[in-house]
Formats: C-alpha cells, sequence, structure tokens
C-alpha cells in the first residue's frame, strides 16, 4: 500500500507541475500526454486494486504487487524528472537545440510504462484469486481470471476492445502517440517564425535558420549543415577534454550547456547525405546528433551530441576489478540495460542502419533520475559514418564481431568496408550481453590471443557462462551469436523476449533468495518463434502492440503451467495411491488457479542417503516413497513453511470437505517447454 501511495505522490507532483504547462516552451503536447497517460495508469491500476483486494489483507496477499509497483513508481519518477526538464526556462536555445528532435516521451517513458501496466495487472488479479476467506467468492473470481486468460482472447482486434482501456492503448492514446511530436516540432516552427524566440545577435540568428531548415516539412530540408564559423566562432564555445585517447570525441561547453562533439577531417561533400540521414534519427537509445556545422575549405566537421556519463567498458572497469568476483548488474538492471540496447539497434535496422562495430565502448550510460536505484539510460552510439576512421579505443575489436565478418576480413586482409548486416549485429549484441550480464570481456580467462581467437570464434568457440546464470537469459545470448546467422534472432525479437523475461522477474522478486529458483514455463525464445508466425506484423517497433504480447505471454505460460500441474497431479495421484496414504491427499482446484508467478519450478526430491548426489529432475517412485516418510513431507511433497500467508484451505476428510491451507506459490511441477500445440 505504501508504494500505490508514492505512485500517488509523484501524480499529484506531476499535476502541480502541469499547472503551468503553458510556461513550457518546448515539447507542450508531449508533457500534456505524459500526465494524461500516467492519470490513466493510475486510475486502472486504482480500479483493479479496488475489484480484487481486500485493504485489511494489505500486509500479508498484496506481497507480489511489490515489485510491479516498485517499476511503476520509478517510471512516474522517471516521467517526472522529463517534465521538470521541459520546464526548466534558462538557456532555451539549448533547450531547443537538445529537445525539438527528442522523442523521449512516447519512446522511453511511455514504453516503459505500456511494458509494465501488463504485469502490475497480472499481479493485482493473482493476488485477488487469494483475497478473501469465502471459497465460493474466491472460486468465483478464479473463474473470471480464467476465463480472461482463454486463447480466444488472443486477437488483437478482439484485445483492443475489450481491454484498450485498462492497459492504457485507447484509440485516442494510439493517435496522441503518433501526432504528438509532430505537433511539437510544429508549434516550436510556428514560434521560430514568428519570432516569439528572440534572435539578438548574428549568432542566434544563424542557430534559429538552422532550426527553421530542420524543422520544415520537406524531407530534402533536414538534416541541413551550418558553416562551422557558427559553433567555433560563439562567445561560450569551448573545448573541455577529449574523450578517449586518439578519438574523435571532445566534450565542449556551448549555450551553457555541456555537449560532446564528433570532430573528424577529410572530404565532407561525399559524406553529406549520410551526415543528413543521421541528424534526422531520433530514438532516446541512440546517441542523437543534435546539429552539424562543416568547414569545405578546411575539410572538416563538426557533429554535436548529447554528452553521456561514461561509456559501459569503462563503467564495468571501475566496479568488477580482477580480484573480485562481482557482477556489474543486478540480473533486472542487466536485463533493462539489454532491452535498450536491443531498442536502440531495433530503431536502426527499421532506418535501415548496420553498426558494424557495437560493443561495450559504444554503449554509453547517464543516470535516469535522482531516485533510480541503479537503474540507468543506455544509448549506442559509434554508427554511421563508416567510411570515416573510427579511431576504436577498443584494441580487441574482432571479439566482437560475427563469424562471418571475421572470415570476410580474413578473406580481403582488411577490417574496411566490411559487409555487415542485421544478423551480424545481433551477433554482437550477444557478445555485449555476456558482458553485461557477468562483467567480464568475453575470452578474457583464455590463453590463445589474436589470430588464434579469431580462428576458435570461426569454429564456433563462444565464452562461457557462470553456472549460476538464469538458463533462460544465457539461452538468448546463445541463439543470438549462433554460427548460423539464420538462427539469429531479430532485434524485434530480442526486445519481445526480455520484456517477457522484465515480466518473469517482476512476478518473481525473490528469484535471487531461493536456493531452487524458479524458471519460466514455456522457452520464450521458442515461444516468440511460433506467436510471430500467427502475427506477422509483430516484426516492427509500434508500441502500442506491447500490451497485446505481453497480455498473449501471459495466456500461454499460464496453459502450459495449467498442463505441467495436471500432469504432476495425475502423476502424484498415482504414487500416492501406492504409497498407503490415503487420508489426506493433494488435489487439484476444481478451477485452474493462476499460479503465483505462473512460472514452473524445479523441485528435486532428495532423501538422506543421496544427499551427496546431484539432484535429478525426474522422480523415480522409490524416491516418492523415501520422501513420503521424511519428516515436514506430505505424500513427497514439501510443506511450506508459509503456509499461511497465500493460501486457500483444503482438508480432506471424510465428509470430502475441503479446509487444508496450501500455497500455489509453492507448487511445483516439472519445467517444460511450449509446443506449437500449446500456443494460441
Amino acid at each position: 500500500m505504501d508504494r500505490f501511495r508514492q505512485i500517488g505522490e509523484v501524480l499529484g507532483s506531476l499535476k502541480a507541475l502541469m499547472v503551468f504547462r503553458d510556461n513550457i516552451k518546448i515539447n507542450q503536447r508531449q508533457c500534456c500526454l505524459l500526465l494524461d497517460i500516467f492519470n490513466s495508469a493510475y486510475d486502472s491500476i486504482a480500479e483493479g486494486m479496488k475489484q480484487n483486494l481486500r485493504f485489511e489483507e494489505k500486509n500479508t496477499k498484496w506481497r507480489i504487487l511489490e515489485q510491479p509497483l516498485k517499476e511503476i513508481h520509478r517510471i512516474f519518477k522517471d516521467g517526472e524528472y522529463y517534465i521538470r526538464q521541459c520546464l526548466e526556462t534558462k538557456d532555451l536555445w539549448a533547450k531547443a537545440i537538445l529537445l525539438y528532435q527528442n522523442t523521449d516521451c512516447v519512446e522511453f517513458h511511455i514504453h516503459n510504462l505500456l511494458t509494465c501496466i501488463p504485469v502490475v495487472i497480472e499481479a493485482i488479479e493473482t493476488a485477488g484469486e487469494f483475497s478473501g476467506w469465502d471459497q465460493d467468492e474466491i472460486q468465483k473470481k478464479r473463474l473470471v481470471c480464467s476465463i480472461k486468460y482463454k486463447k480466444q482472447w488472443n486477437d488483437p482486434q478482439l484485445f483492443q476492445w475489450k481491454f484498450s482501456k485498462q492497459y492504457l492503448i485507447t484509440q485516442d492514446f494510439c493517435d496522441r502517440f503518433d501526432t504528438v511530436w509532430k505537433e511539437d516540432r510544429w508549434i516550436l516552427l510556428n514560434k521560430i517564425r514568428e519570432k516569439k524566440i528572440s534572435c539578438s545577435t548574428k549568432h542566434e540568428r544563424q542557430l534559429k535558420d538552422l532550426l527553421l531548415k530542420n524543422l520544415e516539412e520537406s524531407e530534402t530540408s533536414k538534416g541541413k549543415l551550418l558553416p562551422t564559423s557558427v559553433l567555433v566562432g560563439s562567445k561560450d564555445y569551448q573545448v573541455r577534454r577529449r574523450l578517449g585517447s586518439g578519438s574523435q570525441y571532445k566534450e565542449i561547453l556551448w549555450l551553457g550547456e555541456s555537449l560532446s562533439v564528433r570532430h573528424f577531417f577529410g572530404d565532407i561533400e561525399p559524406l553529406v547525405p549520410e551526415i543528413s540521414s543521421l541528424l534526422c534519427l531520433s530514438h532516446p537509445n541512440i546517441s542523437h546528433f543534435l546539429c552539424g556545422f562543416t568547414d569545405e575549405e578546411n575539410k572538416e566537421c563538426f557533429l554535436v551530441m548529447e554528452l553521456m556519463s561514461k561509456d559501459m567498458c569503462s563503467y564495468i572497469k571501475e566496479i568488477c576489478s580482477p580480484r573480485k568476483k562481482t557482477i556489474p548488474f543486478s540480473l533486472p538492471i542487466a536485463i533493462d540495460i539489454m532491452l535498450q540496447i536491443a531498442r536502440g539497434m531495433e530503431y536502426l535496422h527499421s532506418k535501415k542502419i548496420y553498426h558494424g562495430d557495437l560493443n561495450p565502448c559504444n554503449v554509453l550510460f547517464k543516470p535516469r533520475s535522482m531516485n533510480a536505484e541503479g537503474y540507468l539510460h543506455a544509448k549506442v552510439s559509434g554508427f554511421g559514418l563508416s567510411s570515416v576512421n573510427k579511431n576504436s579505443s577498443n584494441p580487441d575489436s574482432f571479439i566482437w564481431y560475427a563469424p562471418e565478418v571475421l572470415e570476410e576480413q580474413e578473406q580481403t586482409g582488411s577490417s574496411q568496408n566490411s559487409k555487415f548486416t542485421e544478423k551480424s549485429d545481433v551477433y554482437s549484441f550477444g557478445m555485449v550481453s555476456f558482458e553485461t550480464l557477468t562483467g567480464k570481456v568475453p575470452f578474457e580467462d583464455g590463453h590463445l590471443q589474436g589470430d588464434k581467437i579469431s580462428r576458435n570464434i570461426r569454429a564456433g568457440e563462444r565464452p562461457l557462462f557462470p553456472l549460476n546464470t538464469p538458463k533462460y537469459v544465457t539461452n538468448l545470448t546463445k541463439r543470438c551469436w549462433q554460427t548460423d546467422p539464420n538462427q539469429r534472432p531479430s532485434f524485434s525479437s530480442i526486445c519481445r523476449i526480455l520484456r517477457y523475461m522484465k515480466r518473469f522477474l517482476a512476478l518473481n522478486p525473490d528469484y535471487s533468495r531461493e536456493l531452487d529458483p524458479l524458471i519460466p514455463a514455456v522457452d520464450y525464445g521458442e515461444m516468440d518463434s511460433n506467436l510471430v508466425r500467427k502475427f506477422p506484423h509483430w516484426d516492427s517497433p509500434e508500441i502500442t502492440q506491447i500490451p497485446f504480447q505481453m497480455f498473449v505471454c501471459g495466456v500461454v505460460e499460464k496453459e502450459k503451467t495449467r498442463a505441467n500441474q495436471k500432469e504432476t497431479s495425475e502423476s502424484g495421484s498415482d504414487k500416492a495411491s501406492g504409497s498407503g496414504d490415503e487420508n489426506i491427499n493433494m488435489i487439484d482446484d476444481p478451477i485452474p488457479s493462476l499460479a503465483l508467478p505462473s512460472p514452473t519450478r524445479r523441485r528435486f526430491s532428495i532423501s538422506p542417503d543421496t544427499l551427496s548426489k546431484k539432484p535429478s529432475l525426474s522422480r523415480k517412485s522409490s524416491d516418492v516413497a523415501r520422501s513420503s516418510r521424511q519428516p515436514g513431507m506430505l505424500n513427497g511433497r514439501s510443506r511450506p513453511p508459509q503456509l499461511a500467508s497465500f493460501g486457500r484451505s483444503f482438508r480432506m476428510n471424510s465428509e470430502s470437505q475441503l479446509t487444508m491451507m496450501v500455497s500455489p506459490r509453492l507448487r511445483r511441477t516439472s519445467s517444460g517447454h511450449a509446443s506449437d500445440s500449446d500456443l494460441p
């Protein structure tokens, strides 16, 4: 309840800020949309809690809500920070340059909200299944919830018609997602034309000209370059330091803002079309080129960019020393960073831009907000202008290259002008993910170097994950670095799978504190491949599809969980009947429940004489017979210590009345993967 109250406090702060919405000179429409959708999200959560939960049970049966509500609270705080930035009135020209092409509202804050809201709704419904003491009422709740997650709702139009308001994708919101950014650019264009932004100096008049050219509707007028004198001739232009040894990048002070500039020399004219296209890109997970300046006489070019705090490579080195066996990020933060990188790459590929040099040195970080709890804003950099010498600061850059790229480089004898593809970028992403999850540079523990590692990579050698790394995470990474490019997933698929993982972790906050941690009931990669065959339009970066994708994942996982529960129950009943204990039996619910996190848990039954042996996933009848005689065991099932926390009561007596408490949170079934027949 405290977390929900904190969300309400942030919403109240946002409403107070937006009293002064007329003072927002840049991105006003996006700020208004952000407030409206946050307000709708709060109402949706409140209505779900009101219908499903009892206030007096907030300290016992609401525990599953804690992590999802914590995620929503962080998203609200990030949105509040964004609106405060837009309300800031100083250095108007700098803000116009920084924000006129900014899409953080829709592509970052609303994306995160649409990813999280289905998880919150699912958590509320799951907690609602155990809320109250009237068994008839509880069974009715389960019936309603089980009907919602039937396969017949796996239709985009039916989902939109039935659940669009609850999941924040009403037609009004969807229309605004597509228009607010364009409206803000149009409003700023008119303000500049009407000279509401004063231009008292020649320098400001040139900046006005730059914005006018880049805000024009005509595609041919976008991404224009101004003379270098506009930048270096400014009174407040100052070079602070070089970013990286021998790098083209420098930190500068300009317009009262600390920025980054990429400065290179050469024949600029052939690069103008490519530079112009880079200046038109806008996504919160790619390094944003704000404006460009060129001097044809001196053959030099300046591309001004947002300044980030540090790159991933430097960040990990600061946290992980060789002597410390630590990982740089907790699993939820690592998954979030991987998702941001994948989203940036998904956007670049949608523009037919292939990176070719994706590695930790080209992933940049900055803090999310004041209370981000370790979460970072990640951006992909180093893409574009492949013909310009990038002077990579990573001497072992070949370890990030796909086998087919290494083979091409060996055949040509040069690393220049390699034909990078979407699939080669996916391979590099797999290697970056390895370092994100482990804090280790791939192959750093090996004895081979240089060309020998290159040959081994082409032969199929890959870095080894620590034994405790979750398989559902390593499975995705291993799919990305398959030797056969056709076996690698697209970045759209990677994004969906990572969202499914975020959902799983939010619904299972104790994953890191359990000796026998939960695993998903399905293989997310296999599931997504099957779903894409049914919904081919999913391979696009449209955020309006996210709630339906998350919902379908929940449906498939619950179907698989119920199938596993039924299979285990039938197997357990057969074995229990042979054990001679017929007075107490564990039975399934008359209506299949939506198990608390709805995944499958592996369970090992270990008798005293087998403690030294490695547990097996399969349980033989002799194991069941032994376990049923152990203290604290019930027909081979462990009696959980927190039976009173999340429970339903069932007890089998002579009158067949059900009164014994059983925790569905701790029910365990055999793990399995979804087959085609399990999918909608």
